[in-house]
């Protein structure tokens, strides 16, 4: 039975000690190169739903936004109008990827006093935003590469999804695929940058080391990579942080990094209460997930204990399974969703288990290398 020996090196805090109360994530946005075609993917693809949109006839003239929300999992799709916009060049240089990582706080004023006192670099001061829905107010820091926080306070507001937005209502609105909300997700760091920024979200934003991976942990014939992951006082937001470590080829850190160009987020883990389910129709939407040899199977229950599920129809789906001291997991991992080696995607089912799935470390790098090989770029 595989368990998980990464360090524990914080204690948990107390409420009061959280001076950055988080109540998880509000939203995911992206920056792309069309907005509109993108929205489309994810619902076709993923089961979203069309829920807002911003654009000209909204009164925004340099950009467009689609909202696309299943259960507690909303993303934002944006696209500059112009090529010399801000955020055409952030496309041009990293490809689509995701700009925004927005936190629903009480207080968002307070958020960024807190975080700025802390030594944040302010992205956006606290603005306040009305419509006859109601208020919203939001404020950000930066953090790795051109990766921004948003803190959003949106209690007294009762619109589609914030002032500057109209209800978005389509005919095409394909079923949900169980998808519930965001578990974590993983940035990419450059080389010796990974305590760098476990110590900017320690002081920063009172986030805890709960665990840490090194390239002892993580590692193939090939290449390698260190991990710590970051989480906040309530666990609800966790940010696990990854940097390249040496090794004979070059790791998926450093293909991300090259193709990406710079810092950025790598994934974001989407959870689900029935991981079989939500595989099967995302597959058969066209989402394409990395396999691993059917050899990890052939001692998977000695290695993980009695597991609820089936075996065949997780071997058949290419469905890692890991157990820590509290339970297990079950996880698997999209190819890169575009062209670029960048951004991809981790849907997961936690059955007990808080950890990250180490035992599965192994194999999942490996099927990641035989990507890169093939990419040419191993």
């Amino acid at each position: 039975m595989s368990t998980i020996s990464a360090t524990n090196t914080r204690k948990q805090p107390t409420a009061d000690a959280d001076f950055l109360p988080l109540q998880g994530t509000d939203y995911v946005e992206f920056y792309v190169g069309n907005a509109k075609q993108a929205a489309y993917y994810y619902k076709a693809a993923f089961g979203f739903q069309s829920i807002a949109y911003s654009g000209p006839e909204t009164g925004n003239k340099d950009r467009v936004s689609y909202v696309i929300r299943q259960n507690k999992l909303t993303f934002v799709f944006t696209t500059a109008l112009r090529p010399d916009h801000p955020i055409a060049e952030h496309v041009s240089l990293h490809g689509d990827g995701v700009k925004m990582l927005a936190l629903r706080v009480d207080d968002a004023a307070g958020a960024w006093k807190e975080t700025t006192a802390r030594g944040g670099k302010s992205y956006m001061e606290p603005l306040k935003m009305s419509d006859k829905w109601g208020e919203v107010i939001m404020s950000g820091i930066h953090t790795y590469g051109d990766t921004v926080h948003l803190f959003i306070e949106r209690r007294n507001y009762n619109g589609a999804f914030m002032p500057g937005f109209r209800e978005w209502k389509t005919i095409f609105n394909p079923a949900s695929t169980g998808l519930k909300y965001v578990d974590h997700c993983v940035g990419n760091v450059g080389w010796n940058q990974m305590n760098t920024w476990v110590g900017f979200y320690e002081k920063v934003m009172g986030f805890r080391n709960i665990l840490s991976f090194d390239d002892n942990d993580i590692s193939t014939e090939y290449s390698a990579l260190m991990s710590k992951v970051m989480s906040n006082g309530n666990g609800f937001v966790k940010f696990p942080i990854n940097e390249p470590a040496e090794g004979k080829k070059k790791s998926q850190v450093e293909e991300y990094l090259e193709f990406y160009k710079g810092e950025g987020v790598q994934h974001v883990a989407l959870a689900t209460d029935n991981i079989v389910e939500t595989v099967i129709q995302l597959r058969d939407r066209g989402v394409e997930f990395l396999q691993v040899p059917s050899s990890y199977y052939d001692d998977l229950l000695s290695r993980v204990g009695h597991i609820d599920e089936d075996l065949e129809p997780l071997k058949e789906l290419g469905i890692l399974v890991d157990r820590d001291d509290e339970g297990y997991l079950l996880q698997i991992f999209t190819k890169p969703v575009e062209d670029r080696p960048t951004v991809f995607f981790e849907i997961i089912q936690r059955k007990g288990a808080q950890s990250f799935g180490k035992g599965n470390f192994k194999a999942l790098f490996e099927a990641i290398e035989r990507e890169q090989s093939a990419r040419g770029n191993l």
